[in-house]
């Protein structure tokens, strides 16, 4: 019997995001959850070594790897669309927990209850919390590198994704904003001296 899980999640690359938005750049759904797994996974290890934390740094960055894995079947739903409106932000979550469902009758039985905590993670878990702070700095850096590129477009989201970040209760986040996010600003040549 043939599983489609992995091809289904292929065509992450083929999921736009900022789809209101100019983009100079564009980005899809898998370079994100690349950009964020790793972020996420920094998050972590800062945590862990900093913070006294005692996250599962591997766990994170699968969590982040897989967070929008949905949107394979929803497609990315414009955030001012999203979050503005209640009513809408509540079935679309109804619709993205019927599209995780539909994800996971994609795998082999066995392998199921493996990748179950991955599709519909436990949102009230400090991991999780990593996950959606690394999601957050990954917008914050799309914004930097758009507005690097001459985009100005990007300007009013930077400020208010900018405003969101400093408001997480999470030192490790904060350090993560102090010593490496102002690369994403700087040319090559200046990250490369």
């Amino acid at each position: 019997m043939a599983f489609h899980f992995f091809a289904y999640l292929s065509r992450m690359r083929f999921i736009s995001r900022w789809g209101l938005m100019r983009n100079t750049l564009p980005e899809n759904d898998m370079e994100h959850a690349m950009q964020c797994a790793m972020i996420a996974h920094a998050l972590a290890l800062i945590g862990n070594r900093r913070h006294q934390r005692n996250y599962n740094a591997e766990h994170v960055m699968a969590l982040a790897l897989y967070h929008d894995a949905s949107e394979v079947i929803t497609g990315d739903l414009p955030t001012p669309v999203k979050h503005n409106n209640p009513a809408i932000k509540a079935e679309y979550r109804k619709i993205e927990a019927v599209a995780a469902r539909r994800l996971l009758t994609m795998l082999p039985e066995d392998l199921t209850p493996d990748y179950e905590p991955l599709i519909t993670p436990d949102t009230k878990s400090p991991e999780w919390r990593l996950v959606k702070a690394a999601d957050r700095l990954c917008a914050y850096i799309k914004c930097l590198e758009e507005l690097k590129a001459g985009n100005r477009e990007f300007r009013e989201a930077q400020t208010g994704i900018e405003a969101s970040i400093h408001a997480i209760d999470l030192p490790e986040v904060q350090d993560f904003m102090q010593e490496f996010v102002p690369g994403f600003s700087m040319t090559l040549d200046q990250i490369s001296r």
